[in-house]
């Protein structure tokens, strides 16, 4: 079965998200740019985690879901 365009267009942006939580995370944690300053306030952090992190929720709803059950299934063996 082809994937289709709308399935095409799904993965890009799960793609997309998942390389700007990456870069986000990598950005904050090399602290080339604070978490918080004086003149943005908390707007790096919301930008750079928060919004790509609702953006892969609203794209893959069941995500949270499926990785506390592989996380569960894994304590089991």
């Amino acid at each position: 079965m082809r994937p289709t365009a709308n399935d095409r267009r799904h993965d890009r942006l799960l793609g997309i998200a998942l390389l700007w939580l990456a870069a986000g995370t990598a950005l904050l944690a090399t602290t080339l740019v604070p978490a918080h300053t004086a003149l943005l306030g908390w707007a790096p952090l919301l930008w750079l985690l928060v919004a790509p992190l609702a953006l892969l929720l609203i794209l893959e709803p069941d995500l949270p879901r499926q990785l506390l059950a592989r996380r569960h299934a894994r304590r089991r063996y």
